[in-house]
């Protein structure tokens, strides 16, 4: 009996899009021999379908063929099994069961422990990191301040809430100006490039953090690496065990990699049905202009995979993610910038470099989610015990005997 697997993608986030592309190029390379492929779509607006033509990206251009022809549902625990219940109409039959979620979400309120907390909270097995690891990897603060305790190379940075800013923006900005020009503002807590500002000077500064705020609460300014190599690796894996796939040269004519370098490759989107899709022959992050393998030295690249590995294991995610490094050339030192916990393509393209195909990555992340799903229930989480009982009325809870039928 094949293995059910609900491959989880959309949502509420600025990369619906490209978790879309992410998820159909994911759902293709499964094998389908040894699972049973069941998409589970979130719109925008957070309402949940399922429905074989969500594997494919035409659909996507008219919202209208999804509710027409698609299954509104919810994800729930019942009777012993996880299934997907119609959530309309009169008789909300089980329209399917899963055995596996298999989350390939990008950016706010999916990736970032979100959706990670609900699949968890009903029990179910999944793919990926969990809570934890999601917060931490979304968050660049955390991830840099978990870092920076471990002492892996990173640039200077400071970060400051939108409200502290409005406030006293003079005072951020002096905090800032500590740091060397030129500076890179970032919301804090999103991905794929988006808000993103760089700036040469003060005026600059003020001008970008007005920018990012637009995205995100929380705002991080960085120094700017000079004379840029940018270069990737994946890690796949979980705390106990990992490995490192090839890296990659992301070549870019950007002073940074933007949202149009990763994904549109310079293209244009379409739009249909009040929703922009990225064009068809869009491959995802498998588009983005690479030089693979990266030109590296035998030791920058020893150092590459061992910072890698330290900042995965650090974290405590699972699965497959890609870490991002910096390079200046001219001082050759290398810079840990961010990590990707579910990246874009699943960055299976820096797997197929090392000899490890799609189908085969893949299997290999379900397989590392049912272990994480064994090793989480094998923990205890809770005692067979009841302090309510014994819990009487005058410790200021009114009673409720007799009410409750």
């Amino acid at each position: 009996m094949r293995i059910k697997v609900g491959v989880i993608f959309g949502g509420e986030s600025v990369e619906h899009e490209i978790s879309i592309i992410s998820a159909i190029q994911a759902m293709n390379k499964i094998d389908e021999e040894k699972y049973e492929v069941i998409p589970i779509y979130i719109t925008k607006d957070r309402e949940w379908y399922t429905g074989d033509m969500l594997k494919d990206i035409d659909v996507y251009q008219d919202l209208n063929l999804i509710k027409t022809y698609g299954t509104n549902v919810v994800l729930y625990y019942k009777d012993g099994a996880y299934v997907l219940q119609k959530k309309k109409g009169l008789f909300k039959r089980v329209v399917k069961e899963i055995d596996i979620a298999f989350p390939v979400v990008h950016g706010t309120n999916v990736e970032d422990g979100v959706l990670q907390g609900y699949l968890q909270t009903i029990g179910i097995p999944f793919v990926g990191p969990n809570v934890y690891a999601a917060v931490a990897g979304q968050d660049k603060v955390i991830m840099k301040d978990i870092w920076k305790s471990l002492d892996l190379p990173m640039t200077e940075f400071t970060w400051f809430y939108d409200v502290d800013y409005r406030e006293n923006p003079d005072d951020i900005i002096k905090d800032c100006k500590k740091m060397k020009f030129p500076l890179i503002v970032k919301p804090a807590t999103t991905g794929s490039s988006v808000g993103i500002g760089f700036c040469d000077d003060e005026a600059g500064l003020r001008e970008a953090i007005d920018e990012a705020i637009q995205y995100d609460t929380k705002i991080i300014v960085e120094e700017v690496v000079e004379n840029l190599k940018e270069v990737n690796i994946a890690v796949m894996g979980n705390y106990e065990n990992s490995k490192v796939s090839e890296i990659e040269e992301v070549l870019s004519g950007n002073k940074f990699l933007t949202y149009s370098d990763k994904y549109i490759g310079g293209g244009k989107t379409k739009m249909k049905g009040g929703m922009k899709v990225p064009k068809a022959k869009s491959k995802g992050m498998a588009s983005t202009n690479r030089k693979l393998p990266a030109d590296l030295s035998d030791n920058m690249r020893k150092e590459i995979e061992t910072v890698a590995l330290k900042a995965y294991k650090a974290l405590g995610t699972s699965g497959n993610s890609r870490i991002d490094f910096l390079i200046d050339t001219k001082k050759n030192k290398v810079y840990i910038n961010e990590i990707n916990s579910i990246p874009g393509s699943l960055a299976y393209y820096l797997w197929e470099a090392k000899g490890l195909d799609f189908t085969k990555m893949l299997d290999e992340m379900i397989s590392i989610g049912v272990k994480d799903f064994k090793r989480r229930i094998s923990k205890t989480h809770s005692f067979e015990t009841n302090i309510l009982s014994g819990y009487a009325s005058n410790n200021g809870v009114k009673g409720t005997k007799g009410k409750l039928k």
